[in-house]
């Protein structure tokens, strides 16, 4: 299997060698925050725990029933913490999964977003792919349940598609392992800097799109200087997202509820519990 970062990766994977310490509970501070995403099934979980170990912190986000799980590792001299999101199929609708989960790669301002797609049916998982790579670059594509892939006699080519979306894709098979070095070494980069993505985005071709959306832009950027990801807020207020639009309504767009931030610092204080696969 040829590795599978983009060409101008290499470099960068090869030179972050480095040794997983599975951190736990233990999360004090941390260096970088990785948010977890994918859709149902893709075995994020199992992901997760590979990464992080057994034992996690768990809760509710804030003002919802939705389950939150974070985890943490150390890697190449940093430690790393962990966001598993909920499992989604799309952020372009309000449920109340879609809405966490977009809400904090937009606002949360993970260094990583990792995003996990099963090898066995791509087009269905690349669709959320497509959609994270909308709102930030800082994107690795963990492409998991390869084992069944093989199984299945299907072929998937890592690196055509690495190239295709312009940010790292790595093989993996998460329940034996497979490809988690390599995942740790293409997080370790991009959270870094070392490597610094160029991924795909769908073109604004549309008659008067472009124009409309400079002006919802700028308009956005004069009444919240600080606001992150302007030109896909300035989208979905053009498709109609009620969700976004009482965000701004309320002033509220750009903004966390403090548990929600992925800010250096200490953790909340959260009930530990035995991590199982799924």
């Amino acid at each position: 299997m040829s590795q599978a970062c983009p060409p101008t990766a290499c470099e960068s994977c090869s030179a972050a060698r480095g040794t997983l310490e599975k951190l736990g509970l233990r999360l004090e501070k941390w260096n970088h925050v990785v948010a977890l995403a994918g859709n149902p099934n893709t075995g994020k979980s199992t992901v997760f725990n590979r990464l992080t170990g057994l034992r996690q912190h768990t809760g509710n986000w804030p003002g919802k029933t939705i389950a939150r799980a974070e985890g943490g590792f150390a890697y190449n001299g940093r430690r790393f913490k962990l966001v598993d999101l909920p499992g989604t199929y799309s952020l372009r609708s309000a449920s109340p999964d879609e809405t966490v989960a977009r809400e904090f790669i937009l606002f949360g301002k993970p260094d990583v977003t990792v995003v996990v797609v099963d090898a066995t049916c791509l087009e269905r998982n690349l669709n959320l792919a497509l959609q994270i790579l909308q709102i930030t670059e800082r994107v690795v594509v963990c492409l998991n349940l390869m084992d069944e892939a093989r199984a299945n006699n299907l072929v998937v080519d890592p690196r055509g598609l690495a190239a295709d979306l312009g940010v790292p894709v790595v093989p993996c098979a998460a329940r034996g392992g497979e490809g988690m070095e390599q995942l740790l070494a293409e997080i370790d980069a991009v959270a870094t800097g070392a490597f610094r993505p160029r991924p795909y985005r769908l073109r604004l071709d549309v008659p008067g799109l472009r124009e409309a959306v400079d002006d919802i832009v700028g308009r956005l950027r004069a009444a919240f200087p600080d606001i992150a990801h302007a030109e896909w807020v300035a989208l979905r207020l053009l498709e109609g997202d009620r969700a976004v639009a009482d965000r701004v309504a309320r002033g509220e767009i750009g903004r966390l509820a403090p548990d929600h931030a992925a800010t250096a610092g200490t953790e909340p204080a959260a009930a530990p519990i035995g991590g199982g696969l799924r």
